[in-house]
């Protein structure tokens, strides 16, 4: 058994090499103001790093491998160059403890926020599963973000979202060949739609209800992968999230 473990482990980080932290969203339209208004920008010293989405008056959601040189948020906007926002510090990050890498799964963390936010007409929250959360093959969902749309040389301010299509899980693993436990997968492989480098962290939607996180695709390729994208399945997690809320005195 050990052997094969250890087979394995190699196995998954050989294929790792392949893996590129998600970000721009692919063919996708612009997002009207005061909509989807639980999206947050994490920001560093530079500006945009990754995305991420509000669930409580104080901690958001967003994928594990964003969290390094990360210092505030800004909310309540779709255009991150405007200036009319709401910006707040990071007072500290929760990393799932089971985190390493993209590749190797569990690739989820929350961030509690300096201050509360006030939900408003400009500001919402948005629902994450209350237990397992069987979404269906085919079945339409989104993404949305604020990477880059072409090339790497073009920023996007512009909040951007694509609808995409869950795929079967069993074609999925077959055609990565190896996936970590708890994902789902919608988007790219042979379609124009997608993330690509940039929006990790950002929430897969289905039926109103945040089921996942960007997390990996393959190779840098855009236009566009032959492999499905892969999101976090934020299901298993939610005792996790509960914990670390209660914790700190919230709760969904």
């Amino acid at each position: 058994m050990h052997g094969l473990c250890t087979f394995l482990l190699l196995h998954v980080l050989t294929c790792v090499g392949q893996i590129v932290n998600g970000s721009d969203i692919i063919h996708g339209e612009k997002v009207p103001n005061n909509s989807m208004q639980y999206m947050v920008s994490l920001q560093n010293n530079f500006g945009h790093e990754c995305g991420g989405f509000l669930i409580t008056h104080n901690f958001v959601l967003t994928a594990a491998h964003c969290g390094k040189d990360l210092t505030h948020v800004i909310l309540e906007t779709t255009n991150i160059r405007g200036n009319n926002y709401l910006k707040r510090g990071i007072e500290r990050k929760y990393i799932h403890p089971d985190y390493l890498i993209p590749g190797l799964g569990s690739d989820i963390m929350l961030l509690k926020l300096s201050a509360d936010v006030d939900i408003n007409k400009r500001v919402h929250t948005i629902a994450i599963p209350t237990h397992e959360q069987n979404v269906q093959e085919n079945q339409i969902c989104s993404v949305a973000g604020w990477g880059k749309t072409e090339g790497w040389d073009v920023d996007n301010a512009e909040l951007r979202v694509a609808n995409v299509s869950v795929i079967d899980l069993k074609l999925c693993y077959k055609e990565w060949r190896v996936l970590p436990p708890n994902v789902i997968c919608a988007g790219g492989y042979g379609t124009r739609k997608g993330f690509c480098q940039g929006d990790s962290g950002g929430p897969l939607v289905c039926n109103g209800i945040a089921v996942g996180i960007v997390s990996f695709n393959k190779h840098y390729n855009c236009k566009y992968p032959d492999v499905p994208n892969v999101y976090t399945d934020i299901s298993p997690y939610v005792p996790w999230i509960n914990k670390v809320l209660k914790e700190n005195n919230y709760h969904l």
